[in-house]
């Protein structure tokens, strides 16, 4: 059975890189490893030494697959002389030649066996998360460069709670206004993370019992209601009990 794929827009001259993929037997590593999740520096776009190999791995794989790059202008637009080897399957997009990203176009309409990948700036990702939002659930994948505004809920930042170590069975007290990390580090814990801004997802922690309150940019909203993990560099607890696998 063929898998058909679809690869998205590189936004390199304002800091982001965005790209949309499909398919179930896409290698899509090059995208979301250790240095693409640790070293998301404001105006710095780690995917620039990993857009190529994934487009290569995935030309390699027999998946069908497109590219739809975008960006101010040509001049601004890194690694078009590599591209133009793959032909018809890229599509090159500059703004001061054909305005925005026809993302109807592209995307078409929603189908199974497919899945998207996106990343650039906020409202490029707003307007591919509008026109994937009738698509099957896990289709569409985000890498955000900044946090996006994350609504808590009311009265979650004033009240204290408290957070129980699954593992060991400790129990600490997180304050008004902090995170489940500051309050871990505050009492000698250090568990991996990096952006502290929820967008990496260096930090993600399973969650045990409990409600957490999500403000991270990562997880979709299916994995949200699930309440099965959560990033713990701005989480807090939307319950007065919260256990993680600690």
């Amino acid at each position: 059975m063929s898998t058909s794929a679809t690869l998205g827009q590189l936004l390199l001259h304002q800091g982001g890189v965005g790209l949309q993929a499909a398919g179930d037997d896409l290698v899509a590593e090059p995208f979301i490893d250790a240095d693409a999740q640790g070293a998301c520096v404001p105006g710095v776009a780690p995917q620039r030494l990993h857009v190529m190999p994934m487009i290569e791995e995935i030309a390699t794989s027999g998946t069908r697959w497109s590219l739809l790059y975008g960006g101010r202008s040509r001049s601004s637009m890194a690694f078009l002389p590599e591209l133009s080897r793959y032909g018809d399957r890229v599509t090159v997009r500059p703004q001061d030649e054909y305005g925005l990203l026809d993302l109807d176009l592209f995307l078409g309409p929603p189908r199974e066996n497919a899945a998207v990948y996106s990343c650039g700036p906020e409202p490029l990702l707003s307007a591919v998360e509008q026109r994937c939002a009738a698509w099957p659930p896990g289709t569409l994948h985000l890498e955000r460069f900044a946090a996006r505004p994350a609504p808590s809920a009311a009265g979650a930042d004033e009240e204290a709670f408290e957070l129980v170590l699954h593992r060991t069975g400790h129990s600490i007290t997180v304050e008004s206004g902090s995170t489940v990390l500051q309050a871990l580090e505050a009492n000698g814990i250090e568990p991996p993370n990096s952006c502290r801004e929820g967008i990496c997802g260096t930090c993600e922690t399973k969650v045990v019992d409990g409600i957490p309150d999500h403000r991270d940019s990562l997880l979709t909203q299916e994995e949200r209601d699930a309440n099965d993990t959560m990033m713990i560099c701005v989480g807090r607890a939307r319950c007065r009990r919260l256990v993680l696998d600690l």
